[in-house]
């Protein structure tokens, strides 16, 4: 993959005309889309197939489903059906449900005869540090949940995972050179860290082992949304080729 194919945009707005402007703009300069839950929510999931359709990129279904694994299974085989590339689940819903999702994106893209999804368990969001993770119940470090959420998601045959940019190395000494590495919490030097806590540059990112790096408010919020995704591009092929 060049650098530009591991590029993904998070699309991250509620009116599906800004979400295929964007898809538009950016076709040729970054290679894949992440729709996310607000767009999910505000369209329909019918947005994910005009993407595709329209600009010809790949598309990320961020739904992050989490629930019992007969019903995460039928979200999984919704989302194949509307042409999703990528899609995640919560690896804190467990085995059993990861389990579930992997089979159902397998039997579902098998039926309609497409590739298969990538599929991908989210560790713990790149929102939450160590007081907050503490919060929610769990006592270990942000770097020690999400090697375990990643082994866990890997022993149930998962893709790979989502993960915040800190985490990259020790996932990728674990779970081996083909784990994917879908990483958001990415900005540029210059950008602001919104409410990310737990973040790097891109070029920090990919030398760290990422594959995909998902970045949103610094491409989709500047003056020229393009030049800023190849900025991006250009300055991570001057570090990792």
């Amino acid at each position: 993959m060049t650098v530009r194919d591991r590029l993904i945009l998070a699309v991250d707005v509620d009116r599906r005309e800004e979400a295929l402007a964007l898809a538009d703009l950016l076709t040729g300069s970054i290679g894949m889309l992440k729709v996310g839950l607000e767009l999910l929510n505000a369209t329909g999931p019918s947005i994910v197939r005009e993407i595709r359709e329209r600009s010809g990129l790949g598309v990320f279904y961020d739904g992050k489903f989490h629930d019992i694994p007969n019903t995460v299974a039928g979200a999984v085989r919704a989302a194949v059906r509307a042409g999703a590339n990528m899609l995640n689940v919560h690896a804190a819903g467990g085995m059993e449900m990861m389990k579930a999702a992997g089979r159902a994106a397998a039997e579902t893209a098998a039926e309609l005869g497409i590739n298969h999804p990538v599929v991908i368990a989210v560790t713990v969001l790149t929102s939450l540090d160590e007081a907050a993770l503490r919060a929610t119940g769990v006592p270990d470090s942000p770097s020690d949940q999400v090697l375990r959420l990643a082994r866990l998601a890997q022993d149930a045959g998962l893709d790979g995972v989502v993960s915040s940019p800190q985490e990259i190395a020790g996932i990728r000494r674990e779970c081996g050179p083909d784990f994917v590495i879908v990483t958001p919490g990415v900005r540029p030097a210059d950008a602001g860290v919104d409410d990310q806590k737990r973040i790097a540059t891109p070029e920090a990112a990919l030398k760290a082992g990422a594959d995909y790096l998902v970045i949103g408010r610094p491409i989709r919020a500047a003056a020229d949304p393009v030049a800023a995704a190849r900025q991006i591009v250009e300055t991570c092929e001057q570090v990792v080729g």
